[in-house]
């Protein structure tokens, strides 16, 4: 994988941060860019799919659903196999993933000190993610990171379609009063990086998590790169 990251970008040194420009906005999603979640979320979902009649290894899972709602996560299930899932399915894996993060959560390296040095520089940022607040809040709390977005959260409850469409990014942008070809997102899934080409906006794709479809983000339209705290450098 190494070969398909951008070598000039990545060897960047964070002297570059000082010519970041505050008429960008940079929106980073959330689980696996921000913190450390998707292997507890997924080990969690896969073991709940499995015990449900659909079994689905953890590595399997994290490639078929990364980057989804859980309302899609669904839809997919039961339009493969048949099942359904029933009306409070969604209830059940968010109340068991928010119970899981609980246990405690690590912020992905290099992502605090990636949002202060944007925070230094005046660069605006916020954060877009298919989960909902409160799994964003429970997460964001437990890593630490928190207190630096708390006001700048946007989540798929807010638009009609989630990733891979363009409305969270749009929506995101809009309330952030940026024009979309001002933003740079900040993503670790194939959906998402979809989402961001569609709403015409930069993305860069995270690929520091060993599990990631590298080859799927860049296929889908994302420059590559491997560190969290390289971000104000690659902006």
């Amino acid at each position: 994988m190494t070969e398909e990251i951008d070598r000039g970008r990545q060897e960047r040194t964070s002297d570059d941060a000082t010519r970041l420009s505050p008429n960008k906005l940079v929106i980073f999603d959330c689980d696996g860019v921000l913190v450390d979640t998707e292997a507890v979320a997924n080990r969690f979902l896969s073991k709940l799919l499995t015990d449900g009649g659909y079994p689905i290894a953890y590595e399997d899972c994290r490639r078929r659903f990364v980057g989804r709602t859980i309302e899609a996560v669904q839809e997919l299930v039961e339009s493969d196999s048949g099942l359904s899932l029933g009306p409070d399915w969604p209830t059940t894996v968010r109340i068991g993933t928010e119970r899981a993060f609980q246990r405690g959560v690590e912020a992905v390296p290099g992502a605090r000190s990636a949002i202060l040095a944007l925070r230094d520089a005046g660069v605006p940022f916020c954060v877009a993610s298919s989960g909902r607040f409160s799994k964003m809040r429970t997460s964001l709390g437990k890593a630490g990171l928190l207190p630096f977005v708390e006001d700048v959260l946007f989540s798929a409850e807010q638009v009609v379609h989630g990733k891979p469409a363009p409305d969270l990014f749009l929506h995101a942008a809009a309330s952030m009063g940026m024009e979309p070809d001002a933003a740079v997102v900040i993503e670790d899934s194939v959906p998402g990086v979809q989402a961001a080409v569609a709403a015409e906006m930069r993305v860069l794709g995270y690929a520091g998590d060993p599990l990631t479809d590298a080859k799927g983000m860049r296929a889908a339209g994302a420059e590559l790169f491997l560190d969290m705290k390289n971000v104000p450098a690659l902006v």
